[in-house]
């Protein structure tokens, strides 16, 4: 047996996958990426191969991508994070789609075509808004744990955005919301609509509307509001979370049977 694996080191939290030939997920794992990628990524693979008993010399070919790509020693290889999530989202649907990944630091929208071809993507600008940092700040600031937010989002019919989108204004905005007697389930819906205003506001939607990431893997009624604002279904992936270090596996397991003789 064959097996090919993919890690996303990402600005938050690191994910690894290993597939098998078939393109099954055999293992996966997640943690905080930390301070130092390189141990991040070599816990991250040991701890796989040890619960799933996979022999790490059986891995044939590894790929990393996410913010800290250049960081993992023991990669063969490595790839853009936009083309791992194309790659990822377009092996469970199939067709002509857009795919918005709401990560920790950044957002991202990607145009793939009928055959998953990358036609065009684009990136938030360099601020928190419309990103999983905006909403761990909220979270913060209404000391929840993040696992509560779309419980009380989708308790609530408010449906408003909150005034600013700068993370530092916006969470004083909170703090005067909650002295005001706002129901906290509202507060956290006008957060989920600030995100969702921001990623509509990047680009247009072709096709297919697929969300990843761990923003909506964790908050599904944030891709649902989404796709309200689109006029359109979200369809969120099995494993959101791990779309990216996903895509990474496949790309490895294509460039390995690229060069297999035929």
């Amino acid at each position: 047996m064959k097996y090919y694996c993919g890690i996303d080191i990402g600005a938050s939290t690191a994910k690894l996958v290993i597939i098998d030939p078939a393109g099954k997920i055999v293992g996966k794992s997640l943690q905080r990426s930390g301070i130092d990628y390189a141990k991040t990524a070599a816990e991250l693979l040991s701890s796989v191969c040890a619960r799933e008993s996979i022999d790490r010399a059986l891995i044939v070919r590894s790929l990393a991508t996410g913010y800290g790509r250049d960081n993992v020693p023991w990669s063969t290889g490595k790839m853009t994070e936009i083309a791992c999530h194309g790659k990822g989202a377009y092996f469970h649907f199939q067709k002509r789609m857009t795919v918005i990944d709401i990560g920790a630091q950044d957002s991202k929208v990607i145009h793939l075509d009928d055959a998953g071809k990358r036609e065009s993507f684009k990136m938030n600008r360099k601020c928190a808004a419309g990103t999983g940092a905006f909403i761990e700040e909220i979270a913060n600031r209404l000391a929840l744990d993040i696992s509560e937010l779309n419980a009380l989002a989708e308790s609530s019919d408010h449906d408003a955005s909150l005034g600013s989108f700068c993370t530092v204004f916006a969470a004083t905005e909170v703090l005067e919301k909650i002295r005001a007697g706002v129901k906290v389930g509202d507060i956290v819906r006008e957060a989920f609509n600030s995100v969702v205003k921001r990623v509509v506001e990047m680009d247009r939607i072709d096709g297919m509307l697929v969300t990843t990431g761990g923003v909506v893997a964790h908050n599904p009624f944030l891709a649902k509001l989404l796709g309200e604002s689109f006029n359109t279904e979200a369809h969120i992936p099995p494993d959101a979370q791990y779309t990216g270090a996903f895509g990474a596996a496949l790309f490895a397991r294509e460039q390995v049977n690229s060069k297999s003789p035929k």
